[in-house]
């Protein structure tokens, strides 16, 4: 029994070392490295040039991640404009603030959306990028963006769903590998995309001017196998991955990777997700 134990402490001691060199321990780092190149820099790039930022504005992005809104947003309004970036994760704000090229500044914030340590009427333009679905209380959050939006200042905000066939398989595999909550947390992303849902919520926060409107997107990701680690890697379900044995993550691997088969195209794997952007002024 002592040598069984001991060979599965071993065994457990190889997974956790491999997944360290390859991915590292920082799911912030690996959201930048893999996530925000294949998905949040076009994204980003679709709502900066929706936002028409012009040199000189003042610009929040809201549950800014590892900063990619932000960054675009200071190239736009330039030196004479100010850029903050505000999320609740202060691993993502590490990795927000080594990720910002020298010569742009941006003011960082650890803070809820729900409760901004900001002044009344300081931003010309309130960005957020699929992040409104994860904030518990998004009337809140929706008043508090108002209130530091400059009276005739604009909200952008982007979410993507419902959830496209290729990560509900994944969400399927996880909630049969891993557990429910794994698979709720891929589902969450994709939880808020109802136009007139949006449309109520901004309603609801005296925003004036609202429209809603939504496309489906096409974005190139890595080939099956690779993307799967480097998502698992890249989201709060990196903890639960390492904690996986080699078995189990093997399974996981071979059914997601087979099912994924029917996306792969020219060397890359195709994922098409509805994306869904609103905007409104104050």
């Amino acid at each position: 029994v002592a040598y069984c134990i001991r060979r599965e402490e071993a065994l457990k001691e190889m997974v956790e070392l491999h997944f360290g060199r390859t991915y590292g321990k920082n799911p912030a780092a690996n959201y930048e490295r893999f996530f925000v190149p294949s998905i949040g820099v076009p994204l980003a790039a679709g709502l900066i040039e929706m936002a028409a930022l012009r040199p000189g504005e003042r610009v929040l992005d809201v549950a800014c991640g590892t900063g990619v809104v932000a960054r675009l947003a200071a190239e736009q309004v330039g030196d004479p404009g100010i850029v903050a970036g505000l999320d609740l994760n202060p691993g993502m704000l590490a990795v927000a603030q080594s990720a910002t090229p020298l010569g742009l500044q941006i003011e960082w914030h650890e803070a809820s959306a729900e409760a901004m340590p900001l002044p009344d009427a300081s931003f010309d333009a309130v960005l957020c990028q699929m992040g409104l679905q994860f904030v518990p209380d998004k009337p809140a959050a929706l008043s508090e963006m108002r209130r530091v939006l400059a009276p005739g200042g604009r909200l952008l905000i982007n979410v993507p769903g419902p959830t496209p066939r290729l990560l509900a398989i994944l969400a399927e595999a996880l909630g049969r590998h891993v557990g429910a909550e794994a698979a709720g947390f891929v589902n969450q992303v994709f939880s808020l995309h109802d136009a007139a849902e949006i449309a109520n919520l901004l309603e609801g926060a005296r925003f004036r001017d609202a429209s809603v409107q939504a496309a489906t997107k096409t974005q190139r990701l890595p080939l099956p196998e690779e993307f799967l680690w480097q998502y698992l890697a890249s989201t709060p379900l990196a903890g639960r991955v390492v904690q996986m044995d080699e078995a189990l993550r093997q399974s996981l691997e071979h059914e997601v990777v087979a099912h994924w088969q029917e996306f792969v195209e020219d060397d890359a794997m195709l994922l098409q997700v509805r994306v869904v952007v609103a905007m409104a002024t104050k």
